[in-house]
């Protein structure tokens, strides 16, 4: 006897339905899974019967073939093995297959039966809406996340016997409600009030901040440049609806999601040097996110820049240019987000001393030259504001005045990204980072001695054509901080100095 069911599985950071195809017919007993699928899914096989006959239900000695389609993509996620037993029990007779099409089931058995929580489940509940299905069947640690997603019933399971029981007529299972609060207003226990001094690089990361631009730090150990990109998730703006749903779908795929609500917080992401190239951007058989999308919407900072490796940071180049990421694997090609700002932060030598007032620095200049070597040009292009960080004088770490509160500064941040949308709304960006060249041409209009100053800062710094757009990218978010509508000489002149090339490399 032949019956079909839909399970999910994920493809990227969106989900994908798969047809559960099952055939038991009279003959030689076996049970095979065909459609491309992974390890972790021809494994179903022995937890499916097992979850079966230890949830009371025996099934005769029969040749069960099924089939996941489409066939042509690869299949990873253990929560196929409820919709794999749905329809096993189906082909046997043993519940109507009449009613299958309008439901979805995603979630793992157990060999008892119970049914447990599986990643992806947002992505997936999405999808199962967009096709039209009436209802979703997951396990009950997945049943706040499924009811993201309005329009869609979602029935949280224990286990399979109770699945059975509702499919059969002889249990009643209503649909979950949501049990999270209301949310609360974040509150942030990194603040900008305990930063004391370092005005230039505080004034920096304001202007990163209101235009999503990517920064570097250089400074000597001790000043203070972790410490100040540990409290960027503080002035950023918060997260529109829109963006809280793609972050939390890519926590979902990457099994990083907790308490099951929607995130609020923009991510902050700050790897270890020791990451490789694949913990990087992503990777796999079937390729999950890595640092870059996980960042998504949000930071990522790389402390001790020169310590990663050389491919861990050329990977960079293409997520911070196209804002996304794309994956080949032999089986095709997976595309992530990776709308992120790159924050990072350098020493300006080996020893970290070099041009520091206060203590000799004990690197030659090969070594000087070999350290900073290891920040390739085209990847220091991308950046747009290279800063210094000086170290901090005693009169100011011992200063008892509170300085300038991330709250504070937060409001200037969002007023400045108001204006922004306004001007970006019809291009669907959110900040004047992710303009382009030709968006410059007609969003970004330069006073006449502002472009003189652009013109003389062009020739005699010998930028590249990238270079003068992250400027006038700079300079237009300076100007919209100020409430600007042209940007002046003043504009330009402030995102020259941030551009200061004098700044990468420690010369």
């Amino acid at each position: 006897m032949f019956a079909r069911t839909f399970g999910a599985t994920t493809l990227g950071v969106d989900g994908l339905i798969i047809d559960v195809e099952v055939d038991s017919a009279a003959g030689l007993p076996g049970f095979d899974i065909v459609g491309l699928a992974d390890a972790l899914v021809k494994e179903a096989k022995e937890r499916v019967r097992t979850a079966i006959r230890n949830s009371g239900i025996r099934l005769r000695q029969e040749k069960v073939t099924i089939n996941l389609a489409p066939a042509d993509v690869r299949k990873d996620s253990s929560g196929l093995d409820l919709p794999i037993a749905v329809g096993l029990l189906a082909a046997y007779g043993l519940i109507s297959a009449s009613t299958l099409d309008r439901y979805l089931f995603a979630a793992e058995l157990s060999l008892e039966g119970d049914c447990r929580g599986i990643r992806g489940i947002l992505p997936m509940a999405v999808k199962a809406k967009e096709a039209g299905f009436k209802a979703m069947f997951v396990a009950a640690a997945n049943a706040e996340e499924a009811l993201l997603v309005d329009g869609l019933d979602v029935y949280a399971l224990d286990n399979l016997q109770q699945l059975v029981g509702f499919l059969t007529g002889q249990e009643r299972l209503l649909p979950a409600k949501t049990q999270l609060s209301v949310e609360e207003k974040t509150e942030f226990t990194d603040d900008f009030a305990d930063v004391q001094g370092q005005f230039q690089a505080k004034r920096a990361l304001e202007i990163a901040a209101a235009g999503g631009h990517n920064v570097l730090m250089i400074g000597v150990p001790g000043a203070g440049k972790t410490m100040l990109a540990r409290r960027m998730s503080s002035i950023l703006p918060p997260m529109g609806q829109e963006e809280k749903l793609e972050v939390t779908k890519i926590y979902s795929v990457a099994g990083l999601l907790k308490g099951g609500g929607l995130i609020h917080e923009r991510p902050f992401r700050s790897p270890h040097h020791t990451t490789s190239m694949t913990a990087m951007i992503g990777g796999g058989s079937v390729p999950r996110p890595g640092e870059v999308t996980l960042a998504h919407n949000g930071v990522l900072f790389l402390d001790e820049l020169p310590e990663f490796g050389k491919k861990s940071l050329e990977v960079l180049r293409e997520p911070i240019e196209d804002r996304r990421i794309t994956i080949s694997r032999a089986h095709g090609s997976i595309s992530f987000p990776s709308s992120f700002m790159l924050i990072t932060a350098a020493n300006p030598c080996p020893c970290g001393y070099f041009g520091s007032p206060d203590r000799a620095c004990e690197c030659s200049p090969y070594e000087i030259k070999r350290y900073n070597q290891k920040i390739s040009g085209p990847l220091l292009d991308r950046i747009d504001i290279h800063i210094h960080v000086p170290q901090v004088k005693y009169e100011e770490i011992s200063s008892k005045k509170r300085a300038e509160s991330s709250a504070q500064i937060r409001q200037r941040v969002i007023a400045a990204r108001e204006r922004q949308l306004k001007r970006l709304q019809k291009y669907h960006l959110f900040c004047n980072a992710q303009m382009n060249h030709a968006m410059l041409q007609k969003l970004c209009v330069l006073e006449p001695q502002a472009q003189r100053l652009l013109e003389q800062a062009f020739r005699k710094m010998n930028l590249s054509a990238r270079s003068y757009d992250r400027i006038v990218k700079v300079a237009r978010t300076i100007a919209d901080l100020a409430g600007a509508e042209h940007i002046s000489a003043v504009h330009i002149a402030e995102a020259v100095q941030l551009r200061d090339a004098q700044c990468a490399g420690g010369e």
